[in-house]
């Protein structure tokens, strides 16, 4: 059984220094102007709010935020924070948990979408974002592109950061017949070594613009890069818009 909580579990306490190695600061800014270009106003409704690294520069801009969070721990994390008080925190599983309101814009970053384990589970974070849009409002999908040739006898080792105080491996294998890739991040400091395990349900970006469709949604943008960056062959991410018509499929 999928249990939303799992994951936060096993990473709040160091999530946010995790992910700032991996994370540049010029790209969470990039997202941050991008989000409040495409919220219009807001308000905007975070799936997956984590310890607030989006939510909260919004807040500080003016924009009202709310977020979904399945870890009660990263909401803990949030609240510790300045200004974690004004994101109010629905808990549950994204997919199917409501919230009160309408909003302008619907986020669900950095791969997130994957964390849900199953196709049906996907469709319906899909459904579950337009049924909270107002009209004209906008779901904003932040992913990485499937890669499978970059697994060899459907296993794959690769280094995500490493300096003077951290070492960051991630092992990962490749279930390609169900789209699932099985991961755990190698995190080594002179604090000692954590393991950070994570599973996936990928899905190709066309896939995920059927799951718009079958939402009622219709794609408006896609890019490499939260810039803006053009998406080609090459690129390795993308920043996908989807927009409803009428915020009731």
């Amino acid at each position: 059984m999928f249990d939303p909580s799992a994951y936060g579990r096993a990473i709040a306490d160091v999530y946010d220094d995790v992910y700032g190695t991996t994370i540049p600061e010029t790209s969470t800014d990039a997202a941050v102007d991008r989000l409040e270009e495409l919220a219009d106003g807001g308000p905007v409704l975070e799936f997956g709010v984590g310890t607030g690294r989006l939510a909260l520069p919004l807040v500080a801009r003016g924009l009202v935020v709310a977020g979904v969070e399945g870890s009660e721990d990263m909401t803990r994390r949030l609240r510790a924070k300045p200004g974690g008080d004004r994101v109010p925190v629905t808990p549950g599983d994204f997919a199917t948990t409501r919230v009160e309101g309408e909003f302008g814009l619907v986020v669900l970053a950095i791969n997130t979408i994957f964390a849900l384990p199953s196709q049906d589970a996907q469709v319906a974070c899909f459904r579950n974002a337009a049924a909270h849009l107002r009209p004209g409002g906008r779901f904003v999908v932040e992913a990485w592109v499937p890669d499978p040739g970059a697994f060899r006898d459907g296993t794959a080792l690769r280094l995500l950061s490493l300096d003077e105080e951290r070492v960051l491996v991630e092992a990962a294998r490749l279930s390609a017949a169900d789209q699932m890739m099985y991961t755990t991040k190698v995190n080594l400091t002179s604090d000692g070594l954590r393991l950070l395990p994570a599973n996936h349900r990928y899905a190709w970006p066309a896939e995920l613009d059927l799951m718009g469709r079958l939402a009622g949604m219709e794609r408006e943008h896609r890019w490499a890069d939260w810039n803006g960056s053009p998406y080609t062959d090459d690129s390795r991410s993308h920043v996908s818009v989807y927009r409803s018509p009428s915020g009731r499929p």
